[in-house]
């Protein structure tokens, strides 16, 4: 079968596509034949050695994959061949063929489609998360989304919307402004490009205060970091609560006091240790974004498919903060 193989530490360009041998389901595991992999920001990270996970060399990347169950290891018993799943792999997500625990799968119900579904697990699995259960998200709250035309921020979008909040999408480009508009935003912040000087870095506060009104910002969805957090911390409301998700550019240095000023939290969203930790819960807000998904609420937007041969073009169009939505992998 194919694979995109890290072979050596470096960026998109230095993954190759090779033929490695079809791996076999173990005990309590399955076989799942892939149908799409969709690309993330740990994707950029993992090739460099720079996440806080560093698999062995040759592995392929990819960590959020839909497909078949192709083949079942012994012991598992609540899934069946043919059967269309879903489920986050960490890294190897990227081969046509790969071998997952059975306990990380979810069953995709049926009339959802599966490359889409391969968008859904850490974007909106890490907002749902995010939203309610570090943010608790209350209708009629306003919402500050930066970074809100990627895949994180879109369901951030339309999570908050769906939650009945009012959303400001903070972006970069008129273009991912009218994405994010398609999407429920109330209000759009065209953002400069950081590094910012002291009076950029005011002027976009004072953006950010005058979108989100008077009382301020209740959340403050934060995927991006670097230069853009502390002007969306400066427009937080009394009592609210500022959602660190995501570093793309650059981790923030926080002055602590305006915390002190505005009673406010700084909270950690950490999809992936939440999930491994609290699997209950976790399985309750997937089986919760299905039930927004069939109401119509809020749907994965996959701007962009490649074949596996050009996967590396999908991560380095990530890398370069240039993708709208989800860019998808998919192995036809």
């Amino acid at each position: 079968m194919k694979a995109v193989l890290s072979k050596e530490t470096g960026g998109p360009e230095t993954l190759v596509v090779e033929e490695i041998d079809t791996p076999t389901a173990g005990s309590g595991e399955v076989l799942v034949k892939v149908a799409a992999c969709a690309i993330n920001f740990p994707d950029t990270l993992i090739i460099r050695d720079m996440y806080q996970f560093k698999p062995p060399r040759p592995f392929a990347p990819g960590g959020e994959i839909s497909g078949t169950i192709e083949a079942l290891g012994e012991g598992v018993t609540d899934f069946a061949v043919g059967d269309r799943v879903m489920c986050g792999v960490g890294n190897g997500g990227l081969q046509e063929k790969v071998v997952v625990p059975a306990t990380k799968l979810f069953k995709v119900p049926d009339g959802i489609d599966l490359v889409k579904a391969s968008a859904l697990l850490m974007t909106y699995g890490t907002t749902i998360h995010g939203l309610k259960d570090r943010g608790d998200i209350k209708e009629g709250e306003t919402v500050l989304v930066l970074g809100a035309a990627g895949g994180v921020g879109l369901s951030a979008v339309e999570l908050a919307k769906a939650y009945g909040c009012r959303v400001v999408a903070a972006v970069s480009t008129e273009e991912k402004g009218e994405v994010a508009r398609k999407h429920g935003a109330d209000e759009v912040v065209i953002y400069p490009r950081a590094p910012f000087d002291k009076d950029t870095s005011k002027q976009l506060a004072n953006d950010f205060k005058a979108a989100v009104g008077p009382d301020g910002a209740n959340i403050v969805y934060d995927i991006v970091g670097g230069d853009y957090s502390e002007p969306a911390l400066r427009a937080i409301a009394w009592k609210g609560r500022f959602l660190v998700v995501g570093f793309p550019a650059g981790i923030a240095k926080m002055p602590l006091n305006l915390t002190l000023l505005k009673s406010c939290d700084i909270r950690g969203v950490f999809w992936g240790a939440f999930a491994a930790r609290e699997p209950k819960r976790n399985e309750q807000n997937i089986q919760e974004l299905f039930d927004l998904w069939k109401a119509g609420k809020i749907e994965p937007l996959v701007s962009e498919t490649y074949p596996l041969e050009r996967a590396h073009e999908a991560i380095a169009k990530l890398e370069n903060r240039g993708a709208i939505g989800k860019l998808v992998v998919v192995m036809e």
